[in-house]
């Protein structure tokens, strides 16, 4: 085992057996290892029979837990570096720690293994070619609006995380922000003993949310279809018809159409093209 080496280990996100091999050795042989939660990862050690020892590091710790570790792998130790499920960093803790290790010249090196996301999409049935892990959504409704907006236009495969107590506001909101005919699998509770898949529309995913209250529970991976941006075009075209035509009630049609261009964005001389047409 080379000393001054930091260790990214991926462990189970549910299913114990899906440790491999390479993982455990690593966390046998390093002197130390950084845990989200250290009772967590303490009964996976223990269901291999692992004694190393265990030091918490998560998003809440202080500078000088990183400093720490920095030291001992400085010293020539080796360090194992994990979360409470499936790979670090992603969306998990250990930002901070490698970024601190790099500067340190030290090694930093990947033990890969599950991941939710992966294991998703490669179920979803939906493109995979290119697609953009988006992680946990902001958790009120502002927030989460203002990037649902954002990605309203975002033709690959999107992935997100969500927890039960949220994954009905979440797919509300994306069947609000995105059509609500958009294709989505769910995946909850993936590798373990509950597992389940969902695939169809937002809408429908929301109908089956309310089916059973047992398909709330559980921690969820939302895999949605990416949009068409011809059609998200001509979608905003059709809401500036409307708006204009609701503000020349009020004003003329040339500063209807320029304030309507101006607040989505739109070409002012397509919009009054299409003012001119409609009104012939």
């Amino acid at each position: 085992m080379p000393g001054s080496t930091l260790f990214v280990v991926a462990t189970p996100i549910g299913n114990l057996t899906d440790m491999s091999l390479r993982a455990i050795e690593v966390l046998r042989q390093v002197e130390l290892i950084a845990a989200e939660d250290t009772r967590q990862t303490q009964r996976l050690l223990s269901h291999y029979g692992i004694a190393t020892r265990l030091i918490s590091y998560h998003d809440f710790s202080d500078q000088s837990t990183c400093q720490r570790i920095i030291q001992r792998l400085n010293q020539g130790e080796s360090v194992a570096l994990v979360s409470d499920a499936g790979t670090p960093l992603i969306s998990d803790p250990g930002y901070g720690l490698v970024t601190e290790a790099r500067s340190h010249g030290l090694k930093v090196i990947p033990i890969p293994g599950p991941s939710a996301f992966v294991a998703a999409l490669s179920v979803a049935g939906l493109p995979t070619d290119r697609f953009s892990f988006e992680g946990f959504l902001p958790a009120k409704a502002g927030p989460r609006g203002k990037r649902l907006r954002a990605l309203a236009t975002e033709e690959r495969t999107m992935i997100f995380y969500e927890a039960p107590h949220r994954i009905n506001a979440m797919l509300q909101a994306c069947a609000s922000h995105f059509e609500s005919s958009r294709k989505v699998f769910l995946g909850r509770e993936l590798t373990k003993k509950f597992e389940q898949h969902f695939c169809g529309t937002l809408a429908s995913a929301l109908t089956w949310l309310a089916e059973d209250e047992n398909n709330m529970k559980g921690e969820f991976v939302v895999v949605i279809a990416g949009g068409d941006e011809a059609a998200w075009q001509i979608a905003r075209l059709e809401k500036a018809d409307g708006l204009v035509a609701e503000l020349r009630k009020e004003m003329p049609m040339k500063k209807a159409v320029a304030f309507i261009s101006a607040f989505l964005g739109l070409s002012k001389n397509e919009l009054y093209r299409r003012v001119l047409e409609r009104d012939q």
